[in-house]
């Protein structure tokens, strides 16, 4: 007879998803504080500092199908374990380049080990809240996004007084130790966790697809491009705030806001944290609620809406906090959406696969950093911001009118149900 899990053995599993996802953070996003003073040490350049942060999303993404297939199939502690190890590696690799060489190998090394923990986690809530999905998933990215806020200023304080190389090495054998603490309490349900009808008021895949059949959709394909596009976006702002903030000339101009008073830079990237953190959750939620594709169509608009107001307004340091926070407000969303909706239609069993395989989209979008270096130096921010809103407004429509009627299609194909507010179970035609 198979065991069955306590009713409160997801939330504690959720939990510790949520802090592992934390502890890999400042590999994206406490990275941007670290560029310019690299650059001032070795003067190997913005743009080729840059690629080492594409090497590192590139190597954290697109191996994730390969970490995400032993997560299916041996259960998620070993693949977290040895994704702490690897995180800790990465940054005492950093601490000790004095080569670019160097500096790329331990992208590679904190890719891999930042990627075995984002899919491992990621994955196991997918299959752990089957009927909420999207909170699942968007609570699971938001220890990702909000992870760096409580670090940043910690960080920056160090690099400043002991230097970068102190801060890679203490923070990343620290971050690495509590992965490895964390992942001996993971693990996958005992048995299928099924979905609460009553709860779900949006369409489900009653077959599980395996990776090989998802990736023959054009569904699939179509949630790639527009990850892509939105994904691009993000993460040149998270790689390259910092190198903006000093060409606005605000980076280091004292801005007061709830009665702190610290550098915009570092306030925006604090509150840039915090804004991410809570909308992949309540995006998530919300999307539960009103659907996947209307979730996203709000998203990237209100996306669009602030890189607009970053481009019009950004020499004001209060307005460049307040349009960074706006933008990662909304764009963190990617991280809970896209997996929620991949797991709605290609099902559970393979769900840590499947929600893998989209996510190298975003190691797609990473080589589009060091190319906004290239263009800003040409033709100033003004030219990236631009091609940033307009990825973001095609991503919005094509979530309305492309893939809502697609996906409606292939699940009515299929024969899936979706529940109504009542509670019965009607079948999609």
């Amino acid at each position: 007879m198979e065991r069955q899990d306590a009713p409160s053995a997801k939330w504690w599993q959720l939990a510790f998803g949520i802090l592992c996802m934390a502890m890999i953070a400042n590999l994206q996003y406490g990275w941007t504080l670290f560029v310019d003073p690299i650059d001032a040490k070795h003067h190997w350049g913005r743009a080729a500092i840059q690629l080492a942060f594409t090497f590192f999303v590139a190597t954290e993404t697109w191996l994730v199908p390969i970490e995400a297939w032993f997560v299916d199939r041996y259960g998620p502690r070993l693949v977290a374990c040895f994704g702490g190890v690897m995180i800790a590696l990465a940054w005492v690799i950093n601490s000790q380049a004095s080569s670019l060489t160097l500096l790329y190998l331990g992208a590679v090394v904190g890719g891999i080990g930042a990627g075995s923990v984002y899919g491992t986690c990621v994955g196991n809530a997918l299959k752990w809240f089957p009927d909420r999905r999207g909170l699942a998933a968007g609570a699971t990215a938001a220890g990702f996004g909000a992870g760096a806020a409580l670090t940043v200023v910690p960080i920056a304080k160090m690099i400043a007084t002991s230097g970068y190389e102190s801060a890679f090495l203490y923070f990343g054998i620290g971050q690495g130790i509590i992965v490895v603490l964390l992942s001996l309490f993971l693990r996958k349900p005992s048995v299928s966790v099924p979905v609460q009808r009553k709860r779900l008021r949006l369409p489900q895949a009653k077959v599980d697809r395996t990776p090989r059949e998802a990736v023959r959709t054009p569904v699939f394909w179509v949630m790639y491009a527009m990850f892509v596009m939105v994904a691009s976006g993000g993460l040149m702002a998270a790689a390259q705030i910092a190198p903006i903030a000093h060409d606005f000339k605000v980076a280091d101009v004292p801005v007061s806001l709830f009665g702190l008073q610290m550098a915009a830079l570092t306030f925006a990237i604090s509150l840039d944290r915090i804004f991410d953190g809570f909308g992949r959750p309540f995006f998530g939620f919300v999307s539960d609620n009103i659907g996947r594709e209307n979730t996203m169509f709000i998203a990237f608009s209100v996306a669009a809406l602030a890189i607009i107001l970053l481009l019009s307004y950004g020499s004001s340091p209060l307005v460049f906090v307040f349009a960074t926070a706006m933008y990662f407000g909304v764009f963190g969303e990617i991280y809970s959406l896209f997996p929620a909706t991949c797991g709605d239609t290609f099902g559970s069993k393979f769900a840590a696969t499947n929600a893998g395989m989209l996510y190298t989209a975003k190691g797609t979008a990473a080589f589009l950093v060091p190319v906004a270096s290239l263009i800003s130096a040409t033709y100033g921010w003004s030219a990236v911001f631009a091609i940033v809103i307009g990825l973001n407004i095609v991503a919005a429509a094509l979530a309305l009118f492309v893939l809502k009627p697609m996906r409606a299609r292939y699940l009515a194909e299929e024969g899936t149900t979706a529940a109504v507010p009542n509670g019965q179970s009607v079948k999609l035609a």
